[in-house]
Order: structure tokens, then sequence, then C-alpha cells
């Protein structure tokens, strides 16, 4: 039985924080480090109080609920700062009275309204509404210099008190919402549910969410009020809902410290006046802005009224990044070798968000089929290779939703000599080409294309001359670039080389990649990711086409397990020559350990095969492996180790790949 002071304190107390709690922020989650490695407070000493805190319940035979306590640990200051002993058992007692408050919240917040509690430091208690004694302090003191003081969180929960009846009404009409106004899957509470704190600020968060998608922008909730029924442990729930009037969007501008044309901005956000509102086209818009290089946040703010034409304003404000960066990567396969990557990027050029980045590549490609690390033993210069790369992008021409985007490259490269053979080229390549966005997800592409180069293999050498034209078309509904995990992303490219413009070799050339992430919970700590890609060249025979743009499968970003490039039709002496089609596909299922690590168990298969279209004629290859995944705020590290499932003699059992970013 409690005390009656006990009692006279929780009924006051609790009519302003409930409703304080069940409207305001939930506490702040506090990662623990240390409990990794066993939680031990700092040693004894005569300068400072370390103390080891635990929580406990009331009743010695029923162990504290594991989550009411990680609840508890979230809102304690005494546990967050465990590691910080104070430096007197004042501060400490200080520190503890502070926590009093805090807890029972967090209590009254999972549910147990009845709940009651005491900290014990030294065996002192102390308690909610009771003066400390100054004894508290003194039994602190005496473990100064020869232990942890002792400090128990004493949980007394009580039940647990359930919802009994839910009412979410209009606050213009005071009447409830009808089934077709508002379905009852949107409130995720009913009758018999825990009565949590948490649970009533979601229901809130998803009626404003629900009526916002029906475009109702202004919507709000304007009273909570929860009626606490200590008698039957239950809970009756009224919440006010005024959704203000249905609106369109209204007039877009661009704001914020900026040295970007507004007008480039602006054609990156597809929302146009008198389209109906919706929080979803204004995150697209948000993300669609930050694909600008230049662009390092945008905060899109909504008026908080309508204008006079009965409308919805939006402002983008915008805000820079630092015009210039460099960046250097490194990626490593104990099959392909080493890579290294530097480049410079201006982000803003000519004031109108125009991107002009410079990067350089260098790699040796292995020379044997052992390691690669072996080729550096007798490393000779001919052995490297590496690329050039000079693009620009000019975004928004005229305010528009036209792209310029202009490349060129230099390069020389070499895929290896081992017993698989592989090809050597050497060539230049620019193009030109207009993007047009039709929304944030889709975009087409045309332009020309031209390139000269030498390539060699065992099928003899071509001196080459290429001029084309292009069309692509994208589509990415992905939420992340280098971690994806909901959405498809898919591109389709074709370039034809006719003759009469001035190419040796008159060919088409077809390239398509689909990728599709799914996450199967709402955190997504789960995600199943499969890829597709195939490829068709046509109009020449192989041996006339340049071995560049024949097709090869291996290696990291496609076949893993195998050789780079080290998988299609071979020649008359054995060796892998490339193939006039492609055929790729994967399969993950990307698990999250913790919030930083990850595991991703993966099946690979693919192959190049001689006719313009996949036949299957030739065998394809499979494999297998395991990845594991860092997951960092740029993206998540990976390694991957791959075996073949039907490795060809000379194939490795294993390979090791590195890198950043998922592997699609």
């Amino acid at each position: 039985m409690r005390s009656a002071e006990w009692r006279d304190v929780r009924r006051i107390a609790i009519g302003c924080c409930l409703s304080a709690a069940l409207l305001g922020p939930s506490p702040a989650l506090a990662f623990d480090f240390f409990g990794l490695f066993g939680d031990k407070p700092p040693a004894a000493s005569q300068h400072a109080l370390p103390y080891l805190i635990e929580f406990q319940s009331a009743e010695s035979s029923r162990s504290l609920d594991k989550n009411l306590k990680e609840s508890l640990e979230q809102a304690s200051t005494l546990y967050r700062t465990r590691q910080d002993p104070p430096p007197d058992g004042e501060t400490l007692v200080r520190r503890a009275e502070g926590d009093l408050a805090p807890l029972i919240d967090a209590l009254w917040g999972a549910g147990y309204y009845d709940a009651a509690l005491r900290i014990e430091i030294g065996g002192q208690p102390l308690s909610l509404g009771r003066t400390t004694p100054p004894g508290v302090a003194r039994a602190a003191e005496s473990f100064r210099a020869r232990e942890a003081v002792p400090v128990k969180v004493i949980v007394e929960p009580g039940p647990l008190f359930k919802m009994r009846t839910i009412s979410v009404i209009d606050a213009r009409t005071r009447r409830p919402f009808s089934d077709e106004q508002l379905p009852s899957r949107i409130v995720k509470l009913k009758a018999g549910d825990p009565a949590r704190a948490a649970d009533i600020r979601a229901a809130q968060a998803a009626l404003v969410d629900y009526f916002r998608s029906l475009s109702y922008p202004l919507t709000k909730v304007t009273k909570v009020r929860p009626v606490v029924l200590h008698r039957d442990d239950v809970m009756d729930v009224d919440i006010a809902v005024d959704t203000g009037p249905r609106a369109p969007f209204g007039p877009v501008t661009v704001s914020g410290k900026s040295d970007i044309d507004p007008k480039v901005v602006r054609s990156m956000i597809y929302i146009e006046p008198g389209d109906p509102y919706s929080p979803a086209a204004v995150a697209a818009s948000r993300k669609s802005v930050l694909k600008l290089p230049a662009i390092s946040s945008v905060r899109m703010r909504e008026a908080s009224r309508l204008d006079a034409n009965g409308q919805l304003p939006i402002d983008a404000e915008v805000t820079d990044r630092k015009p210039h960066v460099v960046g250097l990567s490194a990626r490593y396969s104990t099959l392909d070798g080493p890579a290294l990557r530097a480049y410079w990027q201006h982000r803003n050029l000519f004031g109108g968000a125009e991107s002009l980045r410079l990067e350089g590549d260098i790699f040796v490609p292995p020379r044997t089929n052992t390691r690669a690390l072996d080729n550096l033993k007798d490393f000779e210069l001919a052995d490297l290779g590496g690329r050039f790369r000079a693009s620009f992008v000019k975004p928004g021409l005229y305010g528009t939703r036209n792209d310029l985007l202009l490349d060129g490259m230099i390069e020389r490269d070499n895929t290896g000599g081992d017993i698989f053979g592989g090809y050597s080229s050497k060539r230049v390549v620019g193009s030109a080409a207009i993007r047009h966005r039709f929304t944030d997800t889709f975009s087409t592409q045309f332009g020309v294309t031209g390139e000269r180069g030498t390539t060699s293999d065992s099928l003899g050498t071509v001196d080459y001359s290429l001029f084309g034209v292009q069309a692509a078309v994208t589509y990415d509904s992905t939420d992340r670039l280098l971690d994806p995990t909901r959405g498809i992303r898919a591109t389709g490219t074709v370039t034809a080389y006719p003759e009469f413009l001035g190419s040796s070799v008159g060919i088409v050339e077809s390239k398509a990649q689909a990728s599709t992430y799914y996450a199967i919970d709402e955190e997504a700590r789960y995600v199943l990711a499969g890829r597709v890609g195939l490829g068709s060249v046509s109009g020449a025979s192989l041996g006339d086409i340049p071995s560049t743009h024949r097709f090869y499968a291996g290696g990291g970003g496609s076949v893993r397990g195998y050789r780079f490039r080290s998988l299609s039709p071979l020649g008359p002496t054995g060796e892998v020559i490339g193939g006039r089609s492609l055929f790729e596909a994967s399969l993950e299922a990307r698990v999250k350990i913790t919030d930083t690590i990850g595991l991703v168990p993966f099946f690979d298969a693919g192959g190049a095969f001689e006719p313009a279209y996949p036949d299957f004629s030739q065998p394809l290859r499979y494999s297998a492996g395991l990845g594991l995944r860092y997951y960092t705020a740029v993206g998540p590290i990976r390694v991957d180790v791959a075996m073949p499932l039907n490795r060809r003699p000379g194939d490795n059992r294993w390979a090791l790949y590195i890198g950043i970013g998922q592997a699609f």
C-alpha cells in the first residue's frame, strides 16, 4: 500500500505531466557504446565518486521488463553520464534528484500510470516529493577512493494501463470523423492496446500526415485529452483535429544566401501553382534540388496561411556548398588488382550551378590468375592502366528543365593477359547531349558521340573511328544514392554508329539495367535487392567490333568471384574475346545487425554471348558470397567475399572486394 503523501504528489502531477508527455517530444536516444564491452565504472579515485547504476524491480522475484528498462535508461541522466563521475556526494545527489521526475515521466509514457520508484545511493533512499536527508551525500562520500558508489533505481511499475476508448473528432464540428473521412487503420490505436504516450503521439502524427496527404496542408491537432481511470487501469483519449481547408500549391519562390541563379534552382522543383497539395511532392522537390552539387541544404518552407487565391505558397531556402572540392578514393580486389581515383570539381563555375569535374584513374590489372599482389613483384610501366575524364554539366538551360552535358575521356586500358586472355586499348572519347527532366524521377537524353582508338586481343588489332547519335532514358525512384532501400532504378541506352557519319564500322549498341529494392520492415533493417543487366551490339561481325565495345562479364560490379571481364566467348586460342550480347543478374539480402553493422548474403549470375542477342549458348557462371557493411554518414563501406560456384580451370576459389556504397 503506497503512502498517502505519494498518492497526493502523483495526483497533483499526473494531470499536467501526462498531457505534456503526450504532446511533447519523446526522450532523446543515446547509443550505449560501453555496453558492448560490459558496463564498468571508472576506477575509484580521491578526486571523484564513480558509481555503478542498476535498475531493479521492487519485487525481488521479478525482473524489470527489458523495454521498460531501456526507456528508463534513456530518460536517466545518471545512466547517460555514468562514465563521467561527479566530484563529490552532493553533486551525485543533485544528479539523482534531477532524475526522479523524468523517470516517472518515462514510466507514465510506457503506460504505467500507478508507478512509483525510489533511488538508493549507498543504501540511502531518495523519493519524489520528499526532502532529501543530508545522510545521502555522506553515504556516497563513504565510498571515496574505495569502490564505486552503488546506485539503485528501484521501480514499482504497477499495472500496465490499457486503452479503452479512442475518439477522434473534427475540431470545427465537434463530431467524430466518419469511416469514409478517416479509416480506422490510420490512427493505429484500438481498445486493449497499452496506453503508451509514444503511441498516442504517433497517432497524432499519423492523423496530421493523413489529412495533409489529402491536400489539407494546414491540418493540426488542436487538443489531446487523456483521461486515466486508476480504478480500472484504463485510459480514454479524445483527439481533436482541425483539417483546415483543402488547398492546392501556390507560387514557388527561391530564397537564401546563395550565389546560384534562382531560375536554375526553380527548374529542379516539379511543383506548379494549382497542383494538388502533397507532402510527398514537397519532399521530392527537396530531394531533387539537392541533386545539384552546388547545393548543400534546402529547406522547403510552407506558408502558415493560404494566399488570396486560396493556395499555399512554398519557398525553397537554399544554402550553397563550397565551390571547390578535391577527392581521392581507392578500391581493391584480390583478382582485379588495386585502383586509385582522384578528382577536382568546381560546383558553380559561372553562377548557374554549372559543374566542371576533372577525374583521373590509375589501375594495375593482374597479369596472372593467382593473386593480384603477385603482379607487383615484377611490375612494369606497361602494366599500368589509366584514364582521364572531364565532364561539364550546365543545369536548367535558360530556366528550363533541360541540362547540357559535355564529356571527354582519354584512356589506356589493359584487362590482363592471364590464361583467359584480355585486351589492351587506347582511345579518345567525346560526347555532347541534352537531358530533359520530365519529373524528379524520369528523364531522357539525346546527343552525339565520337571515338577514335586502337584495340588489340587474340583476334588481332582494330584501328577504328566511331561517330554516332545516342538516346537514353533514366528512371530512379530510390530513396538513397549509395544505399537504396526502396524504389526502382533503371537505365537504357541506344547508340547508333552509322558509316555515313564517318564510322569505320557500322554498329548499333544497346544497354539496359534495372534494379529494385524492397524494405521488408519500416526501418529498412531488412532489404531485398535485385538487379538485371542486358546488352547487345549488332551490325558487324565480332572481329570487326572494337574490343572496348564488346561485352564481358565478371568482376566486382558484375559476377563477383570471377576476374574482371573474364567471362565471355573464347577465341581460337582459348582466350576471352568478348561477345555481342550480355546477361547479368544479382540478388542480395541486406540485413542490418546493428545501426552500423550489416551482413549481405548474395548470389550473382552472368555471361556474354557471341550472337547479337543473349541466346545462352555459352554457359552462365554463378557465384555466391557474404558481404560485410559498415554504415557511415556518407554511405556503407563494403567488404564482399565471393566464391565461384561453377568455376573453370584457372579460376580462383574466392575473391575479396572492398569499396564504398552497395554493389548496386
